[in-house]
């Protein structure tokens, strides 16, 4: 597993981000000040990236803890892990997003099927030139195959770095900017260790992490019979949206990837 001194810079927040037992650890503190981040040292073109997360417990209403993978500049290309809180005894929202060429609009939403902060779960990016794939705890929960053919923009050729932060959206992240922010909770505290990237680096002095003993099962990772069973039961017993079926969000009809098949 990687070392956060090695891997990760601090980005915001200062004090609020700390690296613990000697870089096995990180954690992301938010109060009324300022939130904190932490972003990789390197960029990467295609890989699978794992991070243990332990989310902020009791009421977590209004914060938002995310992992992601983003490129920077105009028309960037992101991927997105973000997890929202809420009120105490109601679920956190898992809201997964794409974006290509500065476009996103593809988000897709669901409840837990575990409580993520009792204990730390693995939350997984696959990125390669055929799809996304999102994982937790190994189980595919999504995945965005590369349509670029039929005139959908697929992340490809932008470098991009890992990025997470925990921060206030408490004017839309709990039940639709309903439920605020109690500051009296302060601060709230989101964990992250065993980070990984199966990955390969590009810029300058970055020798590629792939070497012959790699597994580079993840360039063409896609999905088995028991994964298209796995990915069936969560979209149909955890997703709470789908952009897909949104046709009052999208009056014009839904666009062209979601009329392909979901699990290839």
């Amino acid at each position: 597993m990687a070392n956060f001194y090695d891997e990760m810079d601090i980005t915001f927040g200062g004090e609020r981000a700390k690296i613990l037992n000697g870089g096995q650890d990180l954690s992301l503190s938010l109060d009324q000040y300022s939130g904190s981040g932490f972003q990789s040292k390197h960029e990467y073109l295609f890989g699978r990236f794992d991070m243990q997360l332990k989310l902020v417990p009791g009421n977590s209403a209004g914060t938002v803890t995310t992992f992601y993978l983003s490129s920077q500049g105009a028309g960037h290309d992101e991927i997105d892990f973000e997890f929202l809180g809420n009120s105490t005894g109601n679920p956190y929202t898992i809201h997964t997003n794409v974006y290509s060429q500065g476009k996103g609009n593809k988000e897709q939403q669901f409840h837990l099927w575990f409580d993520p902060t009792a204990a730390f779960h693995t939350y997984t990016i696959v990125w390669n030139s055929l799809r996304i794939i999102f994982l937790i705890d190994n189980i595919p929960v999504r995945v965005f195959n590369n349509n670029d053919a039929a005139g959908v923009p697929f992340p490809k050729s932008q470098p991009m770095r890992v990025y997470a932060s925990l921060w206030n959206a408490d004017d839309w992240a709990t039940q639709g900017g309903r439920v605020k922010t109690d500051w009296t909770n302060a601060p709230f505290t989101a964990l992250y260790r065993k980070f990984n990237a199966n990955a390969k680096k590009v810029g300058p002095n970055s020798v590629s992490t792939s070497s012959i003993n790699d597994d580079q099962s993840w360039s063409t990772q896609g999905l088995d019979a028991a994964g298209r069973n796995r990915i069936r039961w969560v979209q149909t017993k955890h997703m709470i949206y789908n952009y897909c079926n949104d046709r009052k969000r999208f009056p014009n009809g839904i666009s062209v990837e979601c009329k392909t098949s979901r699990f290839l």
